[in-house]
């Protein structure tokens, strides 16, 4: 049984791997980051938004190699490391890496997720990838919050909430489908 030491150690050693200038070192660190799981999603979240560069970039594959791990079938510390990237969520973030974190709980995330989510469908500049994770989560709370979404959101972002409903399945009357919207100006007049 590892003692309290060897998690801590393993810790230092992957972020001391991630910052290191050397490239082999680098990546070798971040692919080995899946087996620290929620224990490295704070320090590489700070790493990734403290540092610049490839540094940055290790921590975000780490970060990414963590969500996969823990999304594999039978993986363990799925919730812990879950609740961890819903706490990176926080508006005093970045929202780069409230985006990466985002995409991130759309791979991993279900219910847990949705309310956290749901509430950045406000934010004008996360807004279109929380929607995009909530239509992803293979939950009908996801799908209820959308359906709020729906009702709840201004106009200019209406169309985009009904498309990710159409993708579910569900049947959005009064709103048109976003393919048939132009994206240019035209003389053609609708039927």
């Amino acid at each position: 049984m590892p003692t309290n030491q060897e998690p801590k150690k393993m810790l230092e050693d992957l972020l001391a791997g991630i910052r290191s200038g050397d490239d082999k070192v680098r990546t070798e660190a971040w692919q080995s980051a899946g087996a620290l799981a929620a224990a490295a999603v704070e320090p590489l979240a700070q790493v990734m938004v403290t540092e610049s560069g490839e540094v940055s970039r290790a921590a975000k594959r780490g970060l990414w190699q963590i969500t996969r791990t823990v999304g594999a079938p039978r993986a363990g510390q799925k919730p812990q490391v879950v609740q961890g990237l819903i706490e990176l969520l926080d508006s005093r973030r970045p929202n780069a890496l409230r985006r990466e974190v985002i995409w991130m709980l759309s791979e991993i995330g279900h219910d847990e997720s949705v309310a956290p989510l749901a509430g950045l469908l406000s934010d004008v500049e996360l807004r279109e990838d929380a929607k995009a994770a909530l239509q992803r989560i293979p939950s009908p709370r996801s799908l209820e919050a959308l359906e709020k979404a729906l009702t709840d959101a201004p106009e200019d972002f209406r169309l985009s909430i009904a498309q990710s409903l159409r993708q579910r399945g569900r049947q959005v009357a009064g709103l048109a489908c976003v393919k048939l919207r132009p994206v240019k100006q035209t003389a053609v007049k609708p039927l």
